[in-house]
């Protein structure tokens, strides 16, 4: 299986140190993040989902704790806007150029502003989909919050 996709191109571009892990990716999981971060043995706090949502008329790309939820007023809040909603898969595969369940924060087709739970950023590292069902990508979370220029803020 290829290991190379836009969002392993754009942290070598980027010049960012990061380690891929594979895994047997689930299509019937309910929660695809859960299931990645039980696969992998990754605390799920440490594994972080990526998520598509709209805050006012704004795409945002949302990176949370694979066992938490996003609290949308508090992402409203977050992103200057009056309300936020999440998006629906087929909005945002098109937006990402990725499919739900290899939706990654890095190289997607439409550059989205970044939120990351704040919590996230006490691990010295922290894992996010690798652009790929059953690839994810492990790195430094300053290297993440600074490549994709994310704010940290409280969104669960």
């Amino acid at each position: 299986m290829a290991k190379s996709t836009p969002a392993t191109l754009a942290l070598q571009k980027a010049k960012v140190a990061f380690d891929l892990h594979e895994y047997d990716y689930d299509p019937s999981a309910t929660r695809i993040g859960m299931q990645a971060a039980e696969a992998l043995g990754i605390e799920p706090a440490r594994l972080l989902k990526t998520l598509m949502a709209k805050a006012g008329d704004e795409v945002v790309c949302v990176l949370a704790p694979s066992d938490r939820e996003v609290n949308l007023k508090k992402l409203a809040a977050a992103a200057g806007a009056k309300s936020a909603a999440m998006m629906g898969a087929a909005d945002a595969e098109r937006i990402t150029g990725y499919h739900v369940g290899g939706i990654s924060p890095f190289g997607q087709k439409k550059r989205a502003r970044v939120f990351i739970e704040q919590s996230a950023l006490t691990f010295p590292r922290v894992v996010c989909n690798g652009g790929r069902r059953g690839l994810q990508v492990e790195l430094a979370p300053g290297d993440l919050v600074r490549v994709l220029n994310a704010t940290a803020a409280e969104i669960t």
